[in-house]
């Protein structure tokens, strides 16, 4: 049988080719069960993965996010949640987030940090401040949100404009209607696609971290507000060209399925660019967690 190494997480030199320094294990294809108290693994040939049973380091693991063509035992089960080690069904390249895993991981550092911004009106603000000047590249001098989000609304106008006119695709503005989602033109619902994928990686990521999803600092109201802030820092840089590169596609080709394409294409992009440990990261900085400090060096 094969197995993992030991590591700063149980993962180093491993096979599975997904883990990284966050503690995220991905896999797919393959029963996730347990034998004689060891997680274990059985895997199907795959391009990710070759044909073996693995044992699963779980305990040094913070997520274990579970693929397509997978199934897990309820002993499996028991044995993670024990451990406080998370476990999310995910989409092909984590363009799909199915399960919402509970909070209670054993550590609270990001959650307070995450309370303690939000909570402070200026700080609260300031953490918004600093995503726009990510998304705008520069910090801009304005303080108030209701005008921040004014300026971020006409530059997404702008961006579609400019990339509609890369990419040399039709244009005739941002339409979603939630009652009609397929009614909108297929530029619309290429980004309506792209959307979903990328807030898919966002809920992984802020899961993974223990983060706060209700607790926005741009978005408010919805029960996902910081995962949406999350996702759209990558909006200009990842998800609107995604969006516009397979519209053009498929309109060139109304054989194919667009939100298949979508899917495959985003799934492709999110593994190459290290999305979600990006995301990681990005919501580590935003909050002011040391990586180096007690409970944030596990993550």
């Amino acid at each position: 049988m094969n197995s993992l190494l030991p590591g700063r997480l149980g993962l180093a030199e491993a096979r599975i080719p997904h883990a990284d320094r966050h503690g995220l294990l991905w896999l797919s294809r393959g029963n996730l069960y347990v034998e004689d108290g060891t997680l274990r693994f059985i895997a199907a040939e795959s391009d990710e993965l070759k044909a073996g049973n693995y044992a699963i380091p779980y305990q040094g693991v913070s997520m274990i996010l579970l693929g397509p063509g997978s199934t897990v035992s309820h002993d499996a089960l028991r044995i993670l949640a024990r451990h406080g080690t998370l476990l999310a069904a995910v989409g092909e390249g984590g363009v799909k987030f199915y399960t919402a895993p509970p909070m209670g991981q054993g550590r609270s550092e990001v959650a307070r940090a995450h309370a303690r911004l939000w909570v402070n009106e200026k700080a609260r603000l300031d953490v918004a401040r600093r995503m726009y000047a990510l998304r705008f590249g520069r910090i801009l001098p304005h303080r108030d949100i209701t005008m921040l989000r004014g300026i971020e609304g006409a530059r997404a106008k702008e961006t579609y404009r400019i990339l509609s006119k890369q990419f040399g695709i039709p244009w005739h503005g941002r339409r979603y209607d939630r009652q009609d989602p397929e009614g909108a033109d297929a530029p619309n619902q290429a980004i309506n696609h792209a959307v979903t994928f990328v807030e898919a990686a966002a809920d992984v990521a802020v899961a993974s971290v223990g983060a706060l999803p209700p607790l926005g600092f741009i978005h408010e109201d919805s029960s996902n507000a910081f995962t949406l802030d999350i996702a759209d820092l990558y909006r200009t840089e990842l998800t609107i060209p995604l969006a516009f590169s397979v519209a053009k596609k498929v309109l060139g080709d109304p054989s194919l399925q667009l939100e298949r394409e979508i899917r495959k294409k985003a799934a492709r992009r999110f593994r190459q660019m290290k999305l979600i440990p990006k995301m990681i990261d990005r919501i580590k900085e935003l909050l002011g967690v040391d990586d180096n400090s007690g409970d944030a060096k596990r993550l």
